[in-house]
């Protein structure tokens, strides 16, 4: 028996770098189509690229050439036009359409916590996730009309050394480097869950090919869970700066910016903890073995690597400023 044969569209993005690598690991028969832009996330020797434009389905057809796959991953679908190209381009070709979908397109915020698979899919503040879910249901749609075999995966906040949890990424740092204030939404005691790509990784290849993955969904997620003022913590740490954080609501924050706002109330704003059994009903070796603070020192060891990564969005810094004039604590 040959080795499995997978398709991931896209490939070198924070959480695909990390399945391909671990991919061609476990000697999978790897195929990235992407257009060959640069990146700061180079692609495995090992795996065979495909040069061609997701958006433009000849270019596809012509890259794959008559290929056909045990599994297909799209990385970069993000509305249901999207996925219907997929449908039409790789149906009868693979025997497992991966879609990645996102935890922020269930019931936000959410009734229950731990957050398992059937918690209700609903997001009335991010667009982003609405637009998740309307590409979930065309997939659930084709799954029982004629049987596409769809499988969907739910990854929630997963990074890598380049991604800053916070919004304005190393404009955040930045702030703390200098002894200013940064901003925590609420009053930085929800709890969130952040997850090292590399964990994603070990439970997603699990699920390729898998007969029992079919028409049914998954969510991938770390068991480390932390507050936002932790995660802030975290990563003052390894700058050698204790930061100064002030309170703002995430309600404030969003009419002040509100592209800040919608990913603050149609996501981060919320506790979201999840249940990650039925994953490991599937892939029972799984475990997320990254704590934050290993992850916060390779985030802050990579910015100060080069200066080049070091920028700062001026416009975010001064909406902070504001803030943090607006709701910083007076003396009695």
């Amino acid at each position: 028996m040959g080795a499995m044969r997978v398709l991931f569209i896209g490939g070198s993005g924070i959480i695909s770098s990390a399945c391909a690598d671990l991919a061609v690991e476990r000697g999978i028969d790897l195929y990235l189509l992407n257009r060959g832009r640069s990146t700061d996330r180079p692609v495995p020797s090992a795996a065979t690229v495909l040069r061609g434009d997701i958006r433009d389905p000849q270019s596809v057809a012509e890259a794959i050439n008559g290929r056909d796959f045990d599994a297909v991953v799209d990385w970069v679908a993000f509305s249901p036009e999207h996925v219907r190209t997929d449908i039409d381009l790789f149906r009868g070709r693979t025997g497992q359409y991966v879609f990645i979908s996102s935890a922020s397109a269930y019931q936000t915020p959410p009734a229950r916590v731990p957050v398992v698979e059937s918690t209700p899919l609903s997001n009335p503040f991010w667009q982003y996730s609405r637009d998740k879910i309307a590409c979930e249901q065309l997939l659930v749609e084709a799954y029982r009309a004629e049987g596409f075999p769809a499988t969907i995966v739910r990854p929630s906040h997963t990074y890598d050394r380049t991604l800053v949890p916070f919004d304005g990424g190393w404009t955040v740092l930045d702030r703390m480097r200098r002894g200013k204030e940064i901003v925590v939404h609420g009053d930085g005691t929800s709890l969130w869950t952040l997850t090292h790509h590399t964990d994603f990784a070990r439970g997603f290849i699990g699920l390729l090919a898998h007969p029992r993955t079919i028409g049914d969904a998954f969510h991938i997620t770390s068991d480390d869970v932390l507050t936002w003022d932790q995660i802030a913590h975290a990563l003052a740490k390894p700058l050698g700066v204790e930061p100064r954080i002030v309170h703002v609501p995430s309600d404030a924050i969003a009419a002040a910016d509100p592209e800040w706002g919608a990913g603050l109330l149609g996501d981060k704003a919320h506790s979201m903890i999840f249940n990650n059994a039925k994953l490991r009903d599937v892939v029972p070796d799984y475990v997320a073995t990254v704590p934050f603070e290993q992850g916060a020192r390779e985030i802050v060891a990579w910015h100060l690597e080069d200066p080049v990564r070091q920028r700062v969005d001026e416009r975010l810094d001064t909406v902070m400023d504001r803030l943090v004039e607006a709701y910083r604590p007076r003396p009695l």
